[in-house]
């Protein structure tokens, strides 16, 4: 695709990306909630994630992140602040990620706000070192971005050009 704008932005109609939206969601909180074990605390390697470069290609994908997320962080054991904070950087790191330059860029925001945020609070919740602590989370979220979703998003990218929604 190499910064089509023209696919990038506003890929179908309106229902198309709302239920797109939906779909990303309930994916996002699906895969997270089918992989729990790994999806949640300090070591961790939400599968889930891998969706979080969709936002590169699909706008509507950010507010899908959103809300899977924050059904995922609910179900989740680490209550409000996972909740508010979890899906907060995931918005974040979703709005990011819709801005940058190419595929593999689009990597870097969910990785680095993730580690940061996700790492910060999971550091004061659990009572154990900050910079570990965000390391681990950091290194998580390499894998399911880098070594998930890039492989993902490629996938996305040769189906637009076959005329795929």
């Amino acid at each position: 695709m190499n910064g089509d704008k023209s696919v990038r932005e506003g890929a179908g109609t309106p229902s198309v990306r709302l239920v797109r939206a939906a779909l990303i969601g309930g994916v996002y909180a699906a895969l997270t909630l089918i992989f729990a074990p790994l999806s949640f605390g300090p070591m961790q390697v939400r599968v889930s994630e891998a969706l979080t470069l969709l936002p590169w290609i699909w706008a509507e994908a950010i507010p899908g992140l959103f809300v899977g997320c924050l059904i995922s962080n609910f179900v989740g054991g680490f209550g409000i602040i996972d909740m508010v904070f979890g899906s907060a950087a995931t918005l974040t790191a979703a709005i990011l990620t819709s801005r940058m330059p190419n595929r593999y860029l689009a990597a870097v925001p969910p990785v680095a706000v993730n580690a940061l945020v996700v790492g910060g609070y999971l550091s004061v919740l659990l009572d154990i070192p900050a910079v570990p602590t965000m390391i681990y989370v950091g290194t998580g979220q390499m894998i399911a971005c880098f070594g998930l979703g890039i492989p993902l998003l490629s996938l996305f990218e040769r189906r637009f050009r076959r005329g795929g929604c």
